[in-house]
């Protein structure tokens, strides 16, 4: 059991009350979590503060209390007993204690494996599970954490963040490494690069994607440049940084890295750059080829269509040539992955073909249906809705980017929570009745994939969006399973399908 003193020994405070020399035999920043000699991070939110759980911790059992702002109001009326047993320090951010404590209490678990983070707007995920197979095929055993849940190397956990609290990331940390794991990929988010879920960590690779106006409002981000300034906080905590040179925020992500820089590009001279760039569809194969040179020359294909796919891919390529990896492994590994809810394929039929996506607004939606025009279907079209106790804005940009780009947009529901599905489909008619694009209201999710998959014609690409790799839907406050996936094959089987 470590002190007190050796778990903030990364960080400054001030002892308040007791002695610093504390044993602890937990940490945790939720009062609900206290066990007998737990330290207790108070943290202040957009919405609670825990400071005012102070109360709760002592009676449950906390030895320790990490604070922030000054506690009298909370502390009056506490059992003189309590008090003469708690050890209290005062530090300037109770997040970043939190992060650097618990590195320090699972005994540097990152330092145990080959550690990879991704950050950006898009294709986190993608990128994620890219790295993950090319790693695996080239014999490591690979945890990741992100969007969908962080993968232990023997169990699977669902997340309620793309970046969990810095306690669960040190603790996922911790079993995989206990599990055998030599090597870890995660996706960073910004939220979580400004709330310190990662401090304390020093990341072998880091990889930039791309930057788009997205978590601007609201508890996230004040405006665009803070967004960016978070974003950028990943490259003074890796030892190399792996970056897109043709975003046009590269010159604002690498201004003060402190990492060494390598550049993938389609476009310009890079230490890796994609030629010969083409489209690929073929039975049961929908992708993209493409050469690269510099660091690696050599032929691609990746089994994700677009050319944000290509992009995706090269910053797997790059991190993973850096890593050691043999480019006949690369190789081999990108025509094989699939990427569960992004652009992902559900093989029913010859004729057509059907992809499950998770673009949930305009610029992921403009972005997808643009690089499916690219495969010249016969129609393209897209099924969606949008989700409730949300921004109006989006549903009208979403409905008018679909009537747009798509020959056939079928307006369902998505996660309505607490709204009414029908006045959120409304909304996003008002935005495709901008343009001239055919539509169909089908409110019922599952009625509305059973007539696509009905109604596709030769040649077809169906798109549903929206819910990606998510196996519920929240209507009326209550989260229901629906996994497209069981869905698709419901229908199948209630309908008599045959592939043919």
């Amino acid at each position: 059991m470590k002190s007190l003193k050796e778990l903030l020994q990364e960080t400054t405070y001030e002892v308040l009350r007791g002695d610093d020399a504390v044993p602890v035999s937990d940490l945790t920043n939720d009062s609900r979590q206290i066990k007998e000699g737990s330290a207790f991070f108070c943290f202040i939110g957009a919405e609670s503060d825990g400071h005012r759980f102070i109360p709760n911790a002592l009676k449950a059992g906390a030895k320790a209390l990490v604070i922030q702002r000054d506690i009298e109001e909370e502390l009056e009326g506490i059992d003189p007993a309590l008090l003469e047993a708690v050890t209290i320090v005062k530090t300037a951010d109770t997040r970043f204690a939190l992060a650097v404590a618990s590195a320090e209490f699972f005994d540097h678990p990152a330092k145990k494996m080959l550690t990879i983070a991704i950050t950006g707007t898009k294709g986190k995920t993608s990128i994620t599970s890219m790295v993950q197979k090319i790693l695996q095929m080239a014999g490591h055993k690979v945890g990741t954490i992100g969007t969908v849940g962080a993968d232990t190397g023997d169990e699977f956990i669902k997340t309620e963040t793309t970046t969990p609290e810095s306690l669960d990331v040190e603790r996922f940390f911790d079993a995989m490494v206990k599990n055998g794991c030599d090597a870890c990929v995660m996706e960073v988010s910004s939220q979580a690069l400004m709330l310190h879920r990662v401090s304390g960590i020093l990341f072998d690779y880091g990889l930039f994607t791309n930057l788009s106006p997205d978590h601007i409002g609201g508890p996230e981000h004040k405006d665009m440049a803070d967004y960016v300034h978070c974003k950028s906080l990943l490259f003074r905590q890796c030892r190399h940084g792996i970056f897109n040179f043709d975003d046009e925020h590269y010159e604002d992500m690498v201004r003060e890295c402190t990492c060494d820089i390598h550049t993938f590009s389609c476009h310009k001279e890079s230490d890796l750059k994609a030629e010969n760039i083409a489209y690929l569809r073929e039975p049961g194969f929908l992708g993209m080829a493409f050469d690269t040179k510099g660091a690696i020359n050599d032929s691609f294909k990746v089994s994700a269509p677009g050319e944000f796919s290509v992009y995706n891919a090269m910053a797997a390529i790059s991190a993973c040539h850096a890593a050691g990896v043999d480019t006949e492994v690369i190789k081999q590994a990108l025509t094989e992955v699939h990427v569960r809810g992004r652009m992902e394929p559900v093989h029913i039929s010859p004729r057509f073909t059907l992809l499950i996506d998770y673009a949930h607004n305009a610029v992921s939606v403009e972005s997808i249906l643009k690089a499916m025009r690219k495969y010249e279907p016969k129609r393209l079209v897209s099924l969606f809705g949008c989700g409730g106790n949300r921004s109006k804005l989006r549903r009208y940009e979403m409905g008018e980017m679909s009537g747009l780009y798509a020959d056939l947009s079928i307006l369902t529901e998505d996660n309505s929570r607490m709204e009414d599905v029908n006045d959120i489909i409304a909304d996003i008619v008002t935005g495709i009745s901008k343009t001239d694009g055919e539509y169909v209201i089908i409110p019922d999710r599952k009625d509305a994939i059973r007539y696509s998959i009905e109604n596709a014609k030769e040649g077809d690409i169906i798109l549903l969006l929206g819910k990606g790799h998510e196996d519920y839907q929240d209507k009326g406050g209550v989260k229901r399973p629906f996994d497209e996936r069981v869905i698709i094959q419901e229908i199948l089987d209630e309908i008599g399908w045959k592939y043919e």
